[in-house]
């Protein structure tokens, strides 16, 4: 690619990003944001797709793509992943723990 600004400012972005979330503790801080984040995302689409009737069909094949998707990119990678990617992932894996327990509690 060419050398231009906004290459650039994304690179240094980027690069500061990755630099903040070296530690551990900050990288596990934001795994666990992510995981929630999702658990929370999971929750409200699964609550608003519930009462808006003609939504669900939509909502489910949306989530489905996204799941899979996901899936596909973050587990076809070698061992060592990105911190978005794994971000991302854990975002997938609270959504899907969520609609779970959404499911457990309608079937009781």
């Amino acid at each position: 690619m060419q050398r231009t600004r906004l290459n650039s400012l994304v690179e240094v972005t980027q690069t500061k990003f990755n630099q903040t979330f070296a530690n551990p503790w900050r990288r596990i801080s934001l795994s666990l944001i992510s995981l929630l984040l999702g658990f929370f995302v999971g929750q409200s689409v699964s609550i608003t797709a519930g009462q808006e009737a003609y939504w669900d069909i939509t909502v489910g094949i949306f989530l489905l793509i996204f799941t899979e998707a996901i899936s596909r990119i973050a587990y076809s990678r070698p061992k060592r992943r990105s911190l978005s990617l794994d971000t991302i992932n854990l975002f997938k894996i609270g959504i899907t723990y969520s609609l779970y327990v959404e499911a457990l509690k309608l079937g009781s």
